[in-house]
């Protein structure tokens, strides 16, 4: 799969939503949510987060919640164009009745967990999607929590990386479409 030009890539980034003094005072929070709402928009997103990685894996884990949305859009797209991919949705701890493992990690403001359902099997080669790469903590667990449950991590990707928090130095390598 071929990346997007970069004419659609600007188109995206137009779409996103910047909201001001969001969460706090003093943060711009860049919002995706019109960018998912939109056919284009979010087709050239896919195609952007999964160009790198075509052919290397058979699950796209999704960080809920917005990476849910961009793992399935990812996985349609993947299989729609004669590949093959299912979802892993990594959830937040106490959301699944039996998860198959959990990891805790710590967050610029406390701590956090997310576990994982009973599908990851040994061999699967798994690619993690978020929307954000912030500090690091959420797609280094993501990780562990993966490669805890036998399968490969093969890349993670994001669609924004908040370039301050410096979030590579925890997750390790992440392809983000764009920088704040």
């Amino acid at each position: 799969m071929s990346a997007p030009a970069p004419e659609a890539l600007n188109r995206a980034k137009s779409l996103f939503a910047v909201i001001p003094d969001y969460p706090e005072p003093g943060v711009t929070f860049q919002d995706i949510t019109p960018v998912l709402a939109d056919p284009e928009g979010l087709t050239t997103l896919a195609e952007a987060l999964l160009a790198p990685f075509a052919g290397q894996f058979d699950l796209i884990a999704g960080i809920e919640a917005r990476g849910f949305l961009l793992a399935g859009a990812m996985a349609g797209l993947t299989n729609a164009r004669g590949g093959s991919a299912g979802v892993l949705t990594i959830r937040k701890a106490g959301k699944l009745p039996s998860p198959a493992a959990k990891v805790s990690y710590e967050l610029e403001y406390g701590s956090a967990a997310i576990e994982a359902p009973d599908v990851l099997r040994p061999g699967h080669r798994v690619l993690i999607v978020d929307d954000v790469l912030a500090t690091g903590g959420t797609i280094a667990a993501c990780r562990e929590l993966v490669t805890e449950l036998g399968a490969e991590v093969v890349g993670a990707t994001a669609v924004m990386k908040v370039e301050a928090l410096d979030g590579e130095k925890i997750a390790g390598e992440v392809h983000s479409l764009f920088s704040c």
